[in-house]
């Protein structure tokens, strides 16, 4: 994963769940599981928009030139 730049901004839980179109508890469990890297500041847990992108990212599947279901 990549680590933020002086630029990323960093976001909440909430604002992760909103941008992933997700619940809140979706974006915990991948925090528990250390699925996405975040930044804790004392209690507060963030997470890098750069992380969320790459996040985003590393779901996309490719579409093949055919289209329709495999005979």
């Amino acid at each position: 994963m990549t680590a933020p730049t002086r630029r990323d901004r960093l976001m909440t839980v909430p604002e992760v769940a909103d941008r992933l179109n997700t619940s809140e508890r979706y974006v915990r469990r991948l925090i528990d599981e250390r699925r996405i890297e975040f930044i804790r500041i004392g209690r507060k847990i963030r997470i890098s928009s750069a992380t969320v992108d790459e996040l985003i990212e590393r779901g996309r599947v490719a579409v093949s030139g055919r289209i329709g279901r495999a005979a």
